[in-house]
């Protein structure tokens, strides 16, 4: 049962039982990302940190988001960039315990871009237009970008797009591996749903555990994977999945 948030919200949340669809909508402003909007998406990652569930996020009115919002972004001084007001609800986002989809439709800039980096997976339309021009504007890609992005692409790729700061588009975010998958706009919302439903039909604590052992940092491994493991083979749901999986092999 979908439970559309107020009209005006700059962030629309739908819920169901198994997932959580969440729409950038400040269409307007080609959903920039704002106060507001941050806020919202801190609002949405506590639910989710409670309740675990996927999340799909994507944009209204065929862009994603088109950046941060420049008027509030000029008026911020030193003190409120060492707040880290995007970055640290972009993290709170990529931390989340179940894996988030960014379906991507359209203009991905700036700070819309890293919202995307910080998904587990991104998909997108052939109209998406992703990149972090902000070296342009006398600043730097600081929520995410600089950290997140060489991780996604390599090294030699990233450097060379936040140095340029120029835009990438459907063929080469594919090719790259900025995106997994391109879908036509009318497809792209029921392809999040299909990869989503492909996720829950496996067990939570493995996804959870998967998604949290892959994003550890290199030096923890093999250790936080076995320690993964160890908890997940004494637990029952091992134990019925493994044992249905015989049975039905067997018949």
């Amino acid at each position: 049962m979908s439970e559309p948030s107020p009209t005006g919200e700059p962030l629309l949340v739908e819920r169901h039982g198994d997932r959580v669809v969440a729409t950038l909508h400040r269409p307007h402003k080609r959903n920039a990302i704002d106060q507001a909007t941050i806020d919202a998406l801190h609002t949405l990652c506590a639910e989710l940190e409670a309740a675990p569930r996927p999340l799909i996020l994507t944009g209204a009115g065929g862009v994603f988001a088109a950046g941060a919002d420049i008027a509030e972004l000029r008026e911020r001084r030193a003190a409120d960039a060492l707040r880290g007001i995007n970055a640290h609800a972009f993290i709170r986002l990529a931390e989340l315990p179940m894996p988030v989809i960014a379906a991507i439709d359209g203009y991905a800039l700036g700070g819309g871009a890293e919202l995307a980096y910080a998904a587990d997976i991104r998909i997108a339309t052939p109209s998406i237009a992703i990149g972090n021009p902000e070296t342009g504007l006398g600043i730097l890609a600081a929520a995410g970008a600089g950290w997140r992005l060489k991780e996604i692409v390599g090294d030699a790729r990233a450097i060379e797009l936040l140095l340029t700061g120029r835009t990438v588009k459907a063929e080469e975010a594919l090719r790259i591996g900025l995106v997994s998958a391109i879908h036509e706009q009318a497809a792209l919302l029921p392809a999040a749903h299909a990869i989503v439903d492909r996720i829950v039909r496996n067990d939570p604590a493995a996804t959870i555990a998967t998604k949290r052992v892959f994003r550890a940092p290199r030096d923890h491994h093999p250790a936080v994977d076995l320690e993964a493991q160890a908890e997940l083979f004494e637990s029952p749901e091992k134990f019925r999945r493994m044992t249905d999986f015989l049975e039905r092999r067997d018949r």
